[in-house]
């Protein structure tokens, strides 16, 4: 039985990922930061429905000492999905710090830290597959959306720059860069704003966690000659 590693899922594709997988067949191992009794009765959820162990840990993904407390748990692992996110929306001029250093945290040093961590796992397995969750602001970039743009555009290096590094060992690193996804995220939008967004999609339609999630499943069993590869599911957006 292989073993997943999935941040940030309590919620939205997280949570579909968790899904998807449980029901092919993996171990998993789920972190959310602040949600944990709903992430608790997920994992007790997803171990009965698909008779697959489940384990449920509260970690704040953005701070390497609880990240290493996590690794501690796990004994072995095959594949790691880094999905833990947040956004923040404001003017340069007026994001914090704070505000700024909490994006790149939670969405560019978790990447950081768990790929550190699991790479030992992974080569005591003799290859793993290593799968960031990016967004198409990374490459496009958001106004209003600085900090974001700004870690995501870091995890597409780094996805990049990782997979070089690592293809000698039978470990692919690729990232899925998101369009617009109906999830929690995007709840700040007003429905005329969401609207207008939708209108600028090709598609007509925002895209949906499910269809993340199925792409990650196909990703963790393509070949192992893709590695290196920023690939956007965002209904022809850009």
């Amino acid at each position: 039985m292989k073993t997943a590693l999935i941040t940030g899922a309590s919620r939205g594709i997280g949570l579909s990922i968790a899904t998807i997988l449980a029901q092919n067949g993996y171990q998993l191992h789920l972190t959310c930061k602040n949600s944990y009794e709903k992430l608790q009765d997920i994992a007790k959820m997803l171990s009965e429905t698909y008779q697959v162990p489940c384990h449920a840990h509260q970690t704040d993904m953005g701070n390497f000492a609880e990240v290493w407390t996590l690794f501690s748990q796990i004994d072995t692992l095959d594949v790691l999905i880094n999905n833990a996110g947040i956004s923040h929306i404001g003017l340069l001029q007026d994001t914090s710090v704070d505000e700024w250093q909490k994006v790149l945290d939670t969405n560019l040093n978790s990447v950081f830290y768990t790929s550190k961590l699991s790479i030992p796992k992974m080569l005591a397995n003799e290859g793993g597959v290593i799968i960031n969750i990016s967004s198409i602001w990374g490459n496009a970039g958001a106004s209003m959306e600085v900090a974001y743009s700004a870690s995501k555009g870091g995890v597409n290096s780094f996805t990049k720059a990782l997979a070089k590094e690592l293809a000698p060992s039978n470990i692919t690193v690729n990232a899925i860069s998101c369009g617009v996804i109906d999830t929690d995220m995007n709840k700040g939008f007003s429905q005329a704003e969401m609207n207008a967004l939708i209108e600028e999609i090709p598609a007509n339609r925002l895209g949906t966690p499910k269809e993340v999630a199925t792409l990650v499943l196909q990703l963790i069993d393509s070949p192992k000659y893709l590695t290196g590869q920023i690939i956007t599911i965002d209904g022809g957006f850009l």
